[in-house]
């Protein structure tokens, strides 16, 4: 169908239809984006407020199966369990100690009570060890010794230790206490301390000390073992010895008289060694920068196989263990303890004669030996297997022991 206009022309009604129909259609659909999304707009309303993070956390801990309302006893009740869970494991480490110490100290009753069951000389000692200890000794000699050295232990008691009899005589007739000297294990009651406690049973001549043993712990050893002798023997000297070294008993004894009348006596082979900065070489010295430029010595200091003290030097190191430092070596940490004291160093070369044939040519000048020892070993070297020898050329014989009058 057509029609006219008033210009004449004709216009068709179907193309005028499409134009509009297509123009509507835009206008509708961007219309209808318009008012979608003026009216999807989320209004802020006071009864709805924006998801914070903490509001995420606690949707989180509900996704989860946690309730947010009981947040504030669910935060509670922890703390105040775990506050009971440590005070049961602190108890239970306490309680675990306790035990450990009376097992100890169990173990160390029980060694004692198998001694006196079996009758062992030690007990012998214990059972008048109030009169026996209340008298007055020359010396204590204490033998420095290790769990590793049985073999030395045994050289030394066939040669110049007395055994049984004879070093009871030894002790009530001239006043001389001889004992071997060692701490316990770092697993106290373990095989070592057994084997040590069974030796004992045998040969009644060994001291124990509340020690832990180990060669960088001589220092403490040492002031142990003075602290302990002083308490169980009141004796004028008291001498560390060790238990590779060959020892003339009468000699020191009357070599150690000639000073009775001095006060404050350290009595052994005086020397001033280098005090040795470099690590890894044998006697270094971790604390050389104490002792001035490289290159500085020692102070005048005993050797450590064999030295004697008077008993108020000992009787010091008693008192004053706890505050007296130590040296990473044994025989410096012991001069180091008598500087600022009134104390008589006494050099006597007897106490550190080499083996045969030195000490056998001094003792054929009359010049016996009191100890005998290999530089070059720090003790006999070999001594388990050389000490008989070094005994035989160069012991004084067992009938001056029992013949001097101290």
């Amino acid at each position: 169908m057509s029609m006219k206009s008033r210009g004449g022309e004709q216009i068709s009604r179907s193309t005028i239809s499409k134009k509009w129909t297509l123009f509507l259609c835009l206008a509708s659909f961007c219309a209808g984006l318009f008012l979608t999304n003026r009216m999807w707009t989320v209004p802020e309303s006071e009864g709805v407020t924006r998801t914070t993070a903490a509001e995420a956390e606690a949707l989180k801990l509900v996704s989860e199966g946690c309730d947010p309302k009981f947040q504030k006893d669910v935060k509670s009740v922890p703390k105040e369990i775990f506050g009971e869970v440590s005070k049961t494991h602190k108890a239970i480490k306490t309680l675990d100690k306790t035990i450990s110490n009376l097992e100890m100290e169990l173990a160390a009753a029980k060694a004692a009570q198998e001694s006196i069951l079996a009758g062992s000389p030690v007990s012998e000692a214990t059972e008048n060890g109030d009169s026996f200890r209340k008298r007055k000794f020359l010396m204590v000699i204490g033998i420095n010794t290790a769990f590793s050295s049985r073999k030395r232990r045994d050289s030394v008691r066939s040669t110049w230790m007395p055994q049984g009899e004879k070093r009871r005589k030894l002790e009530e007739e001239k006043g001389i206490i001889v004992r071997f000297v060692i701490g316990h294990s770092a697993t106290l009651g373990g095989i070592l301390d057994r084997a040590i406690e069974a030796e004992n049973k045998k040969h009644g001549d060994i001291l124990r000390l509340d020690h832990v043993e180990g060669y960088l712990e001589l220092s403490a050893k040492t002031k142990t073992y003075f602290a302990t002798a002083v308490a169980l023997w009141d004796a004028e000297y008291y001498v560390k010895v060790d238990d590779d070294v060959h020892v003339n008993i009468a000699t020191l004894g009357e070599t150690l008289v000639r000073h009775r009348k001095k006060p404050r006596v350290y009595i052994g082979c005086m020397k001033s060694g280098p005090v040795l900065a470099q690590k890894g070489v044998r006697y270094h010295e971790p604390e050389y920068w104490k002792f001035g430029e490289n290159g500085n010595k020692y102070f005048r200091h005993a050797t450590g196989q064999l030295y004697a003290i008077s008993k108020d030097l000992a009787s010091f190191i008693s008192l004053n263990r706890h505050v007296l430092h130590k040296y990473a070596n044994e025989d410096v940490s012991l001069g180091s303890w008598f500087i600022g004291l009134d104390v008589q160093h006494i050099d006597d070369r007897r106490l550190c004669c080499g083996t045969p044939p030195d000490c056998e040519w001094k003792a054929q000048a009359g010049n016996a030996c009191v100890a005998s020892f290999d530089w070059s070993c720090s003790g006999i070297c070999r001594s388990a297997d050389r000490i008989k020898e070094v005994h035989r050329r160069c012991g004084e014989g067992e009938d001056v022991l029992w013949k001097a009058a101290f």
